[in-house]
Formats: C-alpha cells, structure tokens, sequence
C-alpha cells in the first residue's frame, strides 16, 4: 500500500470517527440534558423534543420521521447535495437516540433532587415517561453543559464533512425560492422551533434558556471546525513603507507581500503591506508603528486557519 493510499484511508477513517462519534454525542445531549428540562434548541430533533413531552412517543421515531421526508424533499428539490456521510449521520444519530432512550429514559443528569411530592417544592419539572416523579431543576448549569456537548457534537459532524441536515434543509428550500440568506432562514426556522415550547408549556424560561444554548453551542462549533483563532491578518497601508517592511522581516521575523494601491480620496499611488502574525507579533507591531510611521493606516482581521511556509502545512492529495 503506497503513501498515497494510507494517507487517504487514515483521513477517511478519521473522517467517519469523527462522525459517529459527534453523532453519539448529539444523542447524549439531546436525551440527557435537552429533553427533560423541556428545552427545544432549534432542528428537528427539537421539535421531537416538544412533540414527546404533549404527546409522548420517542424522540427517535418523532425526529427521523420528520429527517426522512426531509431528506427526500431536500434531494428532489435541491439536487443530492447532502452526500452519504448526512445520510450515516441521520441515521447514526437516530440509532444512538433510541438505545439511550431505552437504557436512561429521560431522566436528567444535572438536578438538585429526584422528589415524589410535587408540592414539597416549588419550580418543579417533571421528568417525561416517569410517573409520579419529579426534580428540581438547575437551569443554567444544564444549559452550559448541554450547549457545550450539543457544540461537540455539531462541529465533530460538520469536522467529518457532514451537514446536519433536518431543519437546515427547510432553509436551503426556502432560500432557494425567496433569495432571503441561508443564516437569516436558518435563524428564523430554529426560532420558530424555540417558541414552540413557550406555546406549548406555557413557561418563557424555556425558549430564553434554548437561546442561550443555541449561542453556546454556536461558539463551541467555531472552535470545533476553526480551532483558536491565534493568527491575525494586518493591512499596513503606510508611505515608510521601507522601514515597517524590515521591522516585519528583521525583528518579528515573518514575511509578506507589498500590494500597490490608488487612494480614492487624493487619488495618490500608496504600499500596502499584508502580513500574517502571531498575536504577541502583533502586539510589537503595533506598539512600535507610531514610531515607524506616524500615519500609517492598519486594518487587523482574525485569520481562522493558515497554511503554506511558516504556518500549518499544506494538505496532501
């Protein structure tokens, strides 16, 4: 077996990993934390959230019927854009979902006490499928932990080359036919999953802590899919153009290019200077700029991943 070809089944084997495993987490997140505090963070499985707290009958059953449909409207109207791997990972999801739900049931991992007596305190919930009994919940920690696994989850998925499907493919639908954008359609269809629990239960705690969540688990995702943002991108529009370039080259040591630009206002020719930096390089560019060139203007944006000499290595075929 060449270079070539173990490279390629490592990666590929990595990929699907990554993809079990994310799906695994997922389930775990969704039954343990989401369910039994009531909470619906956009998505179908949600939605299955709050359909098997009114109506119960598994989250597992309630989300694949809603995924399936969706799956093939997606296909017929938008072309086979999903690939196996949103396929496997439908599935997998749905398959981790139903064992937890027959192993743990819905009873929750963070709370402040199983009870029997409603009435022996107040801000009661009650755990779904399990008579007569009760908890007392602790909101905000069960928020944290959830958004964080539901955000390991999501981005190992996304990491292995999947989407995630579900409500996402309403979005891709409707952008497709109103030209609205994918984030603002996505924003909308997962906001109207996490009102539903404020019209279904009634309690405006429950679409508050979903948001939350959401926010938690959007954070968890970017550093999941892009790591730690520690790379910034400088603009060094500047007339000393000489002296900013061998302080760059001689004492932070990086390299860089040298655009030439008209500017718009006097319609002068003007350097411009793009260079990637560590952040502590930064930091000495800046503090020493003024010196370097009283007028200069700089533009500084984060730079998510970077690649080539100096950096992260390029991706072999």
């Amino acid at each position: 077996m060449n270079k070539q070809v173990k490279y390629s089944f490592k990666n590929e084997f990595v990929s699907y990993f990554l993809l079990i495993f994310g799906s695994f987490l997922f389930a775990v997140g969704d039954v343990m934390f989401v369910n039994p505090y009531l909470l619906a963070p956009g998505g179908t499985y949600g939605l299955a959230n709050v359909f098997n707290t009114i109506w119960p009958w598994r989250i597992s059953f309630y989300a694949i019927c809603m995924d399936i449909p969706l799956l093939l409207i997606g296909t017929w109207l938008l072309g086979p854009k999903f690939g196996a791997k949103t396929v496997i990972s439908t599935v997998a999801i749905f398959a981790f979902t139903w064992v937890l739900e027959m192993a743990w049931g819905y009873n929750p991992v963070i709370n402040e006490g199983i009870l029997t007596n409603p009435d022996a305190v107040h801000n009661l919930v009650q755990i779904p499928h399990s008579d007569n009994t009760f908890f007392q919940p602790d909101y905000f920690l069960n928020t944290v932990v959830a958004g964080v696994i539901y955000g390991l989850a999501i981005g190992l998925i996304f990491r292995s080359g999947a989407t995630s499907g579900g409500s996402d493919i309403i979005s891709m639908i409707l952008h497709k036919y109103t030209k609205v954008s994918l984030g603002t359609l996505v924003l909308i269809v997962d906001s109207f999953i996490t009102l539903t629990t404020l019209l279904a239960f009634g309690d405006i705690r429950l679409p508050i802590y979903s948001i939350i969540l959401i926010a938690i688990e959007s954070k968890v995702i970017d550093f999941v899919v892009d790591g730690i943002k520690t790379y910034k991108t400088a603009f060094i529009v500047t007339d000393q153009t000489e002296e900013v370039r061998n302080f760059i080259l001689n004492d932070i040591r990086r390299g860089g290019t040298i655009f030439t630009g008209l500017g718009m206002y006097q319609g002068t020719e003007r350097k411009m200077i793009y260079v990637t930096l560590e952040r502590t390089d930064l930091v000495k560019l800046k503090s020493n700029i003024r010196r370097l060139d009283p007028n200069a203007f700089i533009n500084v944006v984060d730079s998510s991943e970077i690649m080539g000499l100096g950096f992260k290595a390029l991706p072999e075929e």
